[in-house]
């Protein structure tokens, strides 16, 4: 086994090693036990909370949980819109960078306050240094506590067994940025900025090239913000080539921090999840499932990549490792082909590597990752989903056993199952929708309607084309922000239908994962017995699983055959 693969192997194990560690501490953070960080952050909570008006000790319902989430984020909204439009206009631009075009600034906002961070635009020329710390590191912190807030929620429904009071979202949300992610992005920001990540203010540098010519360089305080990016499993670049970018990811030390940062909470939230409401074993199946899930997608990576391109040994020539096209011989193809698979799998959607130049089965691998959007999945939202999954999963083994759905002592009944449902069925729908609106625009009228200067949207013709649309949506609706970037997504057409998948896909199925466990727990709580459903065995972890699958292969599999299928079978 060369070193490449066991670099893989300790990332992997290093990444579940830390969210051990944090499970049990993030778990003390929503029960409210003291922790060390009490001390350095305490004081600023309570200034927080008097400034504000925020009563620590009243609690909300769920509904009102939900009222506050989405006004504030709707506040975040317009402010991050306004900045991006005049960012011209406001200090900390030292490389003097316009202000972006209302419907770019329409999609940058939304993107990165629901936590996806698709970028049409290139960091280095398309926001500036108050932009990028004020707009999008900020967006970076709020968006993640957002979701994990919401998990909060969830897990004091779960916990309790008659409520319908589940804490105060305020504190949840301002704990999620004091008490885990500022203290674990200053250690992350610290490894990369002594690794040679720029954390100054200055602006672009002039050097000359070993050939005689003048480069300029741009670079700016990106440390901070790209610890966030990744630990909050945000994604979004500082330079326009994310962390395929060598000051971004400089050396083989920054790419194992950062693909471990992007990882540990998403685990670390499922562990902490059993101590929370005191059911490990629960937690250890749904553990093992995502793990299952996430090797069922990693493994054909790893082998449609290292195999290489058969087109090449169809020439006589030895095809393996010859699908370096968008790599870096510094990090190898494994450590590409894990990234592309864990950052696809979680809602980071940050690339070591270009997607666009992966073989079509990884293209495939990284579609359906996005496409099933739980295994691991992104801060807090993850586990929502999969509990969407559960929920169907419960319903169907009770009707197959005859007995009324039941999880974690409370009935599942109509009301719930339809809220499932819809939020089953609504992921692939706006992928399904927007990839078919795309398709019909481009086809017709060759997006002339839409651009100033007519052009092919599309850098590659036929199936790799029709994979380009199909990535956008699916990368929009999984709150990911990766791109085919063959796809020319800086206008109108694809800001604004973008957009609005983007904050569909977002607050949706955070509202229906919050709706199902606040309404459940204020149902009378049923004592387990010798009919009741064990939802912490394998059986019902299989039986989850089954689920997943068969709607992800009812929903994607004809999109798929269109796309990323018939590519790899047209290369055969």
């Amino acid at each position: 086994m060369n070193s490449e693969y066991l670099g893989i192997i300790f990332s992997y194990i290093l990444t579940i090693c830390i969210a051990l560690l944090l499970a049990r501490y993030i778990a003390k953070v929503f029960l409210g036990e003291k922790v060390w960080t009490d001390k350095l952050f305490g004081p600023l909570d309570r200034f927080l909370f008097r400034f504000m008006g925020i009563k620590e000790e009243e609690e909300m319902t769920w509904k009102e949980h939900l009222k506050a989430l989405l006004t504030i984020n709707m506040l975040w909204l317009v402010y991050a819109f306004f900045v991006l439009l005049f960012q011209d206009k406001l200090p900390l631009n030292p490389d003097h960078n316009p202000g972006q075009t209302p419907d770019l600034a329409f999609n940058t906002a939304i993107s990165f306050l629901v936590n996806c961070n698709l970028q049409d635009y290139s960091g280095e020329s398309g926001a500036t240094y108050f932009s990028q710390l004020f707009v999008v590191t900020f967006l970076q912190f709020v968006s993640a506590a957002t979701g994990i807030a919401a998990l909060a929620i969830v897990f004091k429904a779960l916990k309790e067994k008659t409520v319908t009071k589940l804490g105060n979202f305020w504190v949840y949300f301002t704990k999620s940025i004091t008490r885990i992610l500022l203290p674990i992005s200053i250690v992350i920001a610290t490894v990369l900025a002594f690794n040679g990540t720029p954390a100054s203010f200055k602006g672009k540098d002039t050097i000359i090239t070993m050939q005689g010519d003048t480069q300029n360089v741009s670079r700016g305080p990106a440390a901070g913000m790209i610890a966030i990016k990744h630990l909050g499993t945000n994604g979004g670049g500082w330079f326009g080539a994310n962390s395929a970018h060598p000051l971004e990811n400089p050396n083989y030390i920054t790419n194992v921090t950062e693909i471990v940062a992007q990882v540990i909470l998403p685990v670390a939230l499922i562990f902490a999840m059993g101590i929370y409401i005191r059911r490990k074993k629960f937690a250890y199946i749904v553990f093992g499932v995502m793990t299952v899930g996430m090797f069922m997608l990693l493994i054909p990576t790893i082998v449609s990549e290292v195999h290489g391109n058969p087109a090449i040994a169809h020439m006589g020539i030895n095809g393996a490792n010859t699908a370096m096209e968008g790599k870096e011989v510094r990090l190898g193809i494994p450590a590409s082909a894990y990234w592309t698979t864990m950052t696809t799998i979680i809602s980071t959607g940050s690339v070591n590597c270009m997607h666009e130049s992966m073989m079509p089965m990884t293209g495939g691998m990284q579609l359906l990752g996005m496409m099933i959007n739980c295994f691991y999945g992104g801060c807090g939202v993850g586990i929502l989903n999969y509990y969407i999954f559960i929920i169907i999963a419960v319903f169907i083994s009770g009707l197959m056993v005859g007995r009324t759905p039941e999880f974690m002592g409370h009935k599942v009944e109509a009301k719930e199952m339809k809220i499932a449902a819809i939020i089953a069925l609504l992921h692939p729908f706006l992928i399904l929708a927007g990839t078919a609106i795309s398709s019909y625009v481009i086809v017709n009228h060759g997006g002339a309607a839409w651009t100033v200067q007519p052009k092919n949207w599309l850098n590659n013709p036929g199936y790799h084309g029709f994979s380009e649309m199909l990535y956008q949506y699916t990368s929009c609706a999984a709150n990911n922000g990766s791109g085919f970037e063959g796809l020319a997504d800086n206008n109108m057409f694809w800001n604004v239908t973008a957009g609005f998948v983007l904050i569909l896909a977002r607050f949706l199925p955070i509202i229906g994962p919050v709706a199902i466990a606040g309404i459940m727990a204020q149902k009378k709580f049923i004592p387990e017995s010798a009919g009741t459903l064990k939802t912490d065995t394998a059986t019902f972890g299989i039986m989850t699983m089954a689920v997943i699958m068969i709607i992800a292969a009812l929903a994607f599999f004809p999109s798929l055959a269109l796309g990323p299928l018939a590519e790899y079978f047209s290369m055969k």
